[in-house]
Order: structure tokens, then C-alpha cells, then sequence
């Protein structure tokens, strides 16, 4: 069959989606980028707030027309939000043939099978059940950049967050698994390793009986080709002594870490479920600069969260003032339905929410134009991710910056530069997220 692939959401999901595409092109099916001639449709959806919610269910009515009016004779649907409405989506819309919950999706080829037969499917695992092992992944993000996911689920049962019950207690997926799955990610060209879970930094502790994310990097250090390995979601408390030694040490580790952190009122973070407090948090952060003088601090804030206070708005603004993150990204809070902060009288107004959302990132605009003004002048060392013709500049990245969520350095070069190469470049001028600068030595892999 023809089949079209969308994946939603975060890169979690899109791991999830380039295994599920790895083994539908190993059994003979044709994957196409356009839904006018796709026999199947496969959508793997999110829903972790609402409007990423709204933007699955949009997609699914969008793609249903093709299954009504073309060659589409298969829609499946798959991922969170097929998790979460495992019935409704059945029932109330028959254009669907078949969904997988976000721990099945090792049964894509017999959804697709079910389909084209005309049976419709559904299959919905434990999910507290080992992650699926299905091989080889299809890599979608042209190449140079790979992400790895290290575990699948949370324990931690945040009061605004639904995700324990979509995607189960956490599980590690085996580090002989990763290691290998690394392996031939590199011998598809992948040279930056993206390490993603909903929380990376406990990784280990329930298959092996203590926190194993040094040892696995470690281990992944060692593989050929691998230039970057690069740590997202890394919750403040368990970031430890080891985890910080093995980042200074592995030349291979970009001194970037990515904390979500979610607010600086200690108020606020007990009512979030959160393990940590505004002390830990300041301690912790000086820690790492401390080891690391040189490292991009990332982390995300919740604004609005439930009976939030002006004066504690005001607290995250001095919060972020004083901690001077180099990137730093806000989300209103969004009230989710099955969980404990949804329930929580003292709902912030839209509008209000908003305007702290706005507040706080016009303030994190000003200390990251001041970081980025700070590297002119300086050598940096960049991925090549592609070419501006119109403007005649190749645009990359530094270590300190994380695809799609971060900024990008664009380069001057006078001779042809590929998608990977890695280069020096020298700063010469910076923008509100990114730098500006000029090819200095040629280019290295």
C-alpha cells in the first residue's frame, strides 16, 4: 500500500512514529508525502493540552475526507489522543478503520492488514508493559539529527499533567537496546543524538535499581560517527553529581541541559505536584555553571497555573531575572480534564494568563538577546542544517541550541557546504535568538 505518515506532537511521539515507519518500508508498503494518492493514512496524535488536542482532532477530520472521497481505504489513528478516547473516536467517526494506544504501536502492520481486509481495529497494550521492541527505525529529520528515546511513561504524577495516564508508570528501554538503536541511527548519517523521555535523568533506576543515564552515556559516547549527544527534560531533582561529571568529562556531550522547571514560588510548585523548590532550583543551576561555565541552560515555564497571585507572577519575573536562563519557553496553563489541578477552584481568566505569558517571555527576549551579543567575536563550532539562497547564508546550530525550540546561527561560506558538516564559524553579529557569523577553516566531519 501507498501510505502517508503524519506524526504529531512532541519528538517523543515522533520516535515513536519513525519506528512505526521503519517497519511498515521493511514489509513492502511504499511511504508517499501526499494524501491525494495514499491508500492509508496513519495519524500517531497528541493531546497533552488542548490546543495540541484540537490540532490532532482537526487532523483526523481533515484526513477522513480522503478516506470518504479518494484511493485512502485505511485511516489509522494512533499515539495519545487515540489512547485517551479509545471508544469515542470509533463510535463517532466510521471513517476510522483502526487506533493504537501509545503502547501498540508495535501492531501498525496488523492495523493496516485489518484494514485493507475491511475489519476495523483496535488494540490498546498495558501501559505498564516493557516498550515495544520493533527494529530499525526510518529517520525523518533529514538525516544529521537523530532522537533517541530512553524511556517511555512518568511516575511523578504532576497535578496539571495527563501524561501517567496515557502513557503509563516509566518504564527504560534496556541500554543494549539504545546502544544498538544508536548504532544504526549513526549509520544513517546521524550525527547529533537527541536524548528524549519524559524525563531522561531517571533513567535506569527501575530496570537496573539506580539512575543509569552516565552509564548509557557512556556507552554511547563510544559509538563512531556520533558528534553530539545532546539531554532534553531532565527534571531538577534528580540531576546529580555523577550526571553533571560525566557532561564536563564526555567531549561528545553538549554542555546543554534542558530543566523543566515550571515556576520559581514554592507555593505554586508543591500545588503543581512538583519535587523540588525555588532554593533547589537556584542551588542546582549555580552547580552546573560552576562545573560547566561554558553551559546553555534551557527550561520551560508554566504561567497562570491555579489561584496564581500577582505577587507570585511577580516572583517568577524576578526568578528569571536573577537566574538569566539562555533559553527559556512559557505555556499558559491549560485546565486538562482527569487531572488534580483541573479540579482546583481559583481558574486564572484566558486573558490573564496571556499577558503573564507575554510579560515573561518579553523579559527572557532581552536576557537572551544580551547572551547572544556576548558570543560576538567568539568561535563557535556549528552543525550545517541547510542554505538560504535568497539570502545567501547557511543556516546552523551551536551546542546551544536545540532543534526546532531553540535559535540558529546563520554562516557565511564561500565554499559548498552539505547538510552535517560541521564548521567553525567566527560571530560577528547577533539577533534576538540568533547569531550571525563567517566560516573560518573548512569544514570537518
Amino acid at each position: 500500500m501507498k501510505v502517508l505518515f503524519i506524526s504529531l506532537g512532541c519528538d517523543k511521539n515522533l520516535s515513536d512514529s519513525e519506528h512505526m515507519l521503519g517497519l511498515i518500508a521493511r514489509h513492502g508498503h511504499e511511504i508517499v508525502d501526499d494524501e491525494a494518492i495514499a491508500e492509508a493514512i496513519i495519524i500517531n496524535t497528541c493531546c497533552f493540552i488542548h490546543d495540541a488536542r484540537q490540532e490532532s482532532v482537526d487532523t483526523i477530520l481533515e484526513m477522513a475526507e480522503y478516506r470518504k472521497n479518494g484511493p485512502c481505504r485505511a485511516l489509522i489513528v494512533t499515539g495519545c489522543l487515540a489512547q485517551q478516547y479509545q471508544n469515542e473516536i470509533m463510535e463517532e467517526l466510521p471513517e476510522v478503520d483502526a487506533c493504537l494506544g501509545t503502547a501498540s504501536y508495535d501492531k501498525i502492520l496488523e492495523a493496516l492488514a485489518q484494514a485493507e481486509k475491511g475489519c476495523r481495529y483496535q488494540m490498546y497494550a498495558d501501559t505498564s508493559s516493557p516498550v515495544p521492541d520493533i527494529g530499525e527505525r526510518l529517520i525523518t529529520t533529514g538525516g544529521a539529527v537523530g532522537y533517541l528515546k530512553i524511556a517511555e511513561g512518568c511516575d511523578k504524577r504532576c497535578s496539571y499533567c495527563i501524561i501517567p495516564s496515557l502513557r503509563g508508570s516509566y518504564r527504560s528501554v534496556p541500554m543494549e537496546r539504545l546502544v544498538a538503536e544508536a548504532e544504526n541511527m549513526a549509520s544513517q548519517g546521524v550525527k547529533e543524538l537527541i536524548l528524549v523521555a519524559q524525563e531522561t535523568t531517571l533513567y535506569g533506576r527501575d530496570i537496573y535499581g539506580k539512575k543509569s543515564l552516565p552509564r548509557l552515556l557512556h556507552a554511547l559516547c563510544r559509538i563512531d560517527g556520533i558528534r553530539w549527544i545532546r539531554i532534553l527534560y531532565g527534571y531538577p531533582e534528580e540531576i546529580d553529581d555523577e550526571l553533571i561529571t560525566c557532561m564536563r568529562e564526555e567531549e561528545k556531550i553538549c554542555h546543554y541541559l534542558d530543566i523543566p522547571i515550571q515556576h520559581g514560588s514554592d507555593r505554586i510548585l508543591k500545588l503543581m505536584g512538583r519535587r523540588t523548590s525555588k532554593q533547589a532550583l537556584i542551588d542546582l543551576i549555580g552547580k552546573l555553571r560552576s562545573a560547566m561555565p561554558d553551559i546553555t541552560l534551557r527550561t520551560t515555564l508554566i504561567t497562570g497555573f491555579p489561584t496564581e497571585t500577582e505577587e507570585e507572577h511577580r516572583e517568577l519575573m524576578d526568578f528569571v531575572r536573577d537566574m538569566a536562563f539562555d533559553r527559556l519557553g512559557v505555556f499558559t496553563y491549560s485546565q486538562e480534564e482527569g487531572t488534580k489541578a483541573g479540579e482546583m477552584d481559583g481558574q486564572i481568566p484566558e486573558d490573564v494568563k496571556n499577558a503573564r505569558r507575554d510579560e515573561l517571555m518579553s523579559l527572557q527576549q532581552t536576557i537572551t538577546a544580551k547572551k547572544g551579543r556576548s558570543f560576538v567575536g567568539k568561535e563557535l563550532s556549528v552543525m550545517i542544517e541547510g542554505r538560504l539562497p535568497e539570502e545567501g547564508v547557511y543556516i546552523g546550530r551551536s551546542y546551544r541550541d536545540a532543534p526546532k525550540v531553540d535559535g540558529y546561527v546563520f554562516v557565511d561560506a564561500e565554499d559548498e557546504l552539505m547538510t552535517g558538516d560541521f564548521v567553525n564559524v567566527r560571530i560577528t553579529g547577533s539577533m534576538a535568538y540568533d547569531l550571525t557569523g563567517e566560516k573560518i577553516y573548512t569544514s570537518y566531519t
